[in-house]
């Protein structure tokens, strides 16, 4: 085991996260332990394995993952996810966005009302 003389504090403030990597059109992640607050491309603390989104393939360290959580490491909901569907931890799969509702258009609400007159017809009713 590695004692990196984590604190109670600090530890609450740690994400497993996916880091991007790779060329644009060919993405490639890092499954890695960061400090919630540093970039997206920053330093981690250590490196638990990567993800291949074209080849659908996942290898990560699943004890050490487990040992993070233990040490009050938070997931992000994409890395829950993948380590969910692939088994390597047990729980549920997290909703990781909500479709917006769409808000009733002008038209839409312009029709249901009264029947709008043009001028020199009557209106049918």
């Amino acid at each position: 085991m590695i004692n990196l003389g984590l604190s109670d504090k600090l530890a609450n403030m740690l994400k497993i996260r996916l880091q991007r990597i790779g060329k644009r059109g060919q993405a490639y992640f890092r499954v890695s332990v960061v400090e919630h607050t540093t970039r997206p491309k920053g330093k981690y603390l250590e490196l638990l394995g990567s993800y291949d989104p074209h080849k659908n393939e996942i290898n990560v360290k699943g004890e050490r993952v487990k040992y993070w959580i233990s040490k009050g490491a938070k997931m992000s909901p994409t890395v829950n996810n993948l380590l969910v569907g692939r088994k390597i931890i047990e729980g549920e799969k997290v909703q990781v966005w909500k479709a917006k509702k769409k808000p009733a258009s002008a038209e839409a609400t312009a029709g249901e009302g009264k029947p709008v007159e043009t001028i020199g017809q009557p209106v049918a009713n």
